[in-house]
């Protein structure tokens, strides 16, 4: 099942062994995990794939595990959904939406880079897991370590909404809010991963935790029939998401799984955090951190770690990056809502209000096969949709009448 070289880094290219540790000596650059793809083609086929339960672990062979998984066994193949309501109110011929606003176990995609960070935990035989987190990490963290036994720190900065707060404390994760933002919780995680023995997914961790995430891509490419769509719409926080499907769809199409892809990937961002998509529009790989100030907490990372990487494959694959403000990204999460029964979280909206903005601006065509990337659940961010206050009406047929005739007059 091992199909792993070992670790390179992501600049100068220098090997190292299977580790958990996350930079590079030579540059400082970050260390990803290096495959033996002529391997892997020789064990896989898409039959293969088809045949094995509906889980991300159906993609084993491409996670860096040197055995079988041992956390987050369902976690995995969520929905795609065909969104016809929302693209006739669009005006677009085909748009899906890759829906982890289901995912198991919390409601987000942070538990696939979870499932994959925790095993590899078990496998390096850390006996403690955390993470710097604005919320969705948080929960899965707390969520998995609970199921695998395992002690889990969770370090968040002290604004997180409150819904996501109780989502981590449930688990009886060790929950500490640190003040400031998440680039100061981060710059402390990895303090404290420098001392102690500890798996910080997001830090000593990151090269295995990153690789869950291509699992989104190959779903993507499976669910449409083994075929990469014309357009994605990443949300972008660190930047991650964003590399990891776009990797996910190149290696496919190295097995010979889907043929050579031309997605143009476009990049999601509010307004009151958006560094990396300043930087696309500015033409430059260069990130000039920033202070977050939005409703979107989950996408609130100021200086994103993988924010040079996403924007080369942005401007790479023909795509693009926007922003957007807390009133537009509300006004998508109710269009959303309104059209495809779908509660997403301000991530969500971010992601379909900036997928209007570029079709608005002919970035994106009405033609392109687009998929957009819903990453979280609605039931964790209900302080940023305030919704009229309902009244009550007394138990009689006549008042139902009356408050129905109001409501078609409205």
């Amino acid at each position: 099942m091992n199909c792993i070289k070992g670790l390179k880094c992501r600049i100068c290219g220098r090997s190292y062994p299977i580790e958990p540790t996350a930079i590079c000596d030579e540059c400082f650059g970050p260390l990803e995990v290096d495959y033996d793809y002529g391997a892997i083609k020789k064990k896989l086929t898409r039959e293969e794939i088809e045949s094995r339960p509906r889980t991300m672990w159906r993609y084993r062979e491409l996670l860096p595990l040197n055995g079988e998984p041992t956390v987050g066994l369902q976690t995995g193949c969520t929905p795609l959904v065909r969104a016809g309501r929302l693209s006739k109110a669009l005006g677009v011929r085909e748009l899906y939406l890759k829906n982890d606003a289901v995912s198991h176990p919390t409601l987000s995609f942070k538990d696939r880079v979870v499932a994959v960070a925790l095993s590899k935990a078990r496998e390096f035989d850390f006996a403690a897991v955390g993470c710097a987190s604005t919320g969705n990490l948080a929960n899965s963290v707390a969520a998995n370590a609970a199921s695998a036994g395992l002690e889990a720190y969770i370090l968040i900065p002290d604004n997180l909404e409150k819904s996501k707060v109780l989502n981590t404390q449930i688990f009886g994760a060790h929950v500490i809010p640190v003040r400031g933002n998440y680039d100061d919780v981060n710059r402390l995680c990895s303090e404290i991963a420098g001392r102690h023995r500890f798996a910080f997914v997001n830090v000593n961790l990151r090269p295995f935790y990153g690789e869950g995430s291509k699992t989104f891509g190959y779903e993507i490419a499976e669910q449409l029939g083994w075929e990469a769509p014309d357009a994605v719409v990443v949300p972008m926080a660190g930047g991650s998401l964003i590399t990891k499907i776009y990797k996910a769809f190149n290696e496919l199409a190295q097995l010979g799984f889907i043929k050579s892809p031309g997605t143009r990937f476009f990049g999601a961002q509010a307004t009151g955090c958006n560094p990396i998509s300043a930087a696309v529009k500015a033409g430059t790989r260069d990130i000039r951190p920033v202070k977050p100030e939005t409703i979107a907490k989950s996408l609130a990372i100021g200086n994103p770690a993988d924010g040079y990487f996403a924007t080369g494959v942005m401007t790479e694959t023909g795509g693009w990056a926007e922003d957007v403000s807390d009133g537009e990204i509300v006004e998508s999460i109710r269009l959303l809502a309104d059209t495809e029964g779908i509660f997403t979280e301000t991530a969500g909206g971010v992601t379909l209000a900036v997928t209007r903005k570029l079709l608005a601006q002919g970035r994106l065509s009405a033609k392109d096969r687009i998929v957009v990337s819903i990453t979280g659940n609605g039931l964790k961010t209900q302080d940023a949709v305030s919704l009229a206050e309902l009244r009550a009406i007394e138990p009689k047929l006549s008042a139902f009448e009356d408050c129905l005739k109001k409501e078609v007059a409205a």
